[in-house]
């Protein structure tokens, strides 16, 4: 699945690690989320890198405008 956490977090300005920070997360695993090497990623993860982006789940992970 591919997925828009690099491109969003590029566009507000962010880095891996302050988005692991504000999502609760490590920067290591926000990485692995970039690159696709996680194939399975819990709803709440999801929320928490959402919220984290200022958007929403379906935008940054199913591709939806």
């Amino acid at each position: 699945m591919r997925n828009r956490i690099k491109e969003t977090r590029v566009a507000k300005k962010m880095t891996q690690g302050k988005l692991a920070s504000k999502s609760g997360l490590t920067r290591p695993y926000i990485s692995k989320l970039e690159n696709n090497e996680e194939s399975v990623i819990k709803n709440t993860t999801m929320n928490s890198i959402a919220n984290a982006l200022g958007k929403s789940v379906s935008y940054i992970f199913f591709n939806d405008k």
